[in-house]
């Protein structure tokens, strides 16, 4: 299923994951992970915010996704299944 993983990292926790040089492995991990066909870094709702769309193949990966953002950088997320344009408009023909 595809999804859209948005993070909202904890500011001085992730200032912290900064100076270590522990940010860019726990992003790099996650792309690495996840293979995601679009990934987007930025400001969001005050904080540093990323934006991954993946497949997930299994709801009990989760915790693999979640725990490492909660962990390490403090992080708030959402999780929320998605559709390309591709999907959304085999998803209007079955209405039909």
């Amino acid at each position: 299923m595809r999804v859209m993983l948005r993070a909202i990292m904890d500011t001085q926790v992730s200032n912290d994951a900064i100076k270590t040089g522990r940010l860019p492995e726990i992003i790099q991990s996650l792309i690495d992970r996840f293979d995601p066909e679009a990934a987007y870094f930025g400001p969001g709702d005050g904080g540093r915010c990323c934006v991954l769309v993946f497949d997930m193949k299994d709801t009990a990966s989760i915790p693999t996704i979640a725990e490492p953002l909660f962990q390490e950088l403090g992080a708030k997320i959402e999780i929320t299944p998605v559709m390309n344009r591709d999907d959304l408009q085999k998803g209007l023909a079955s209405l039909q």
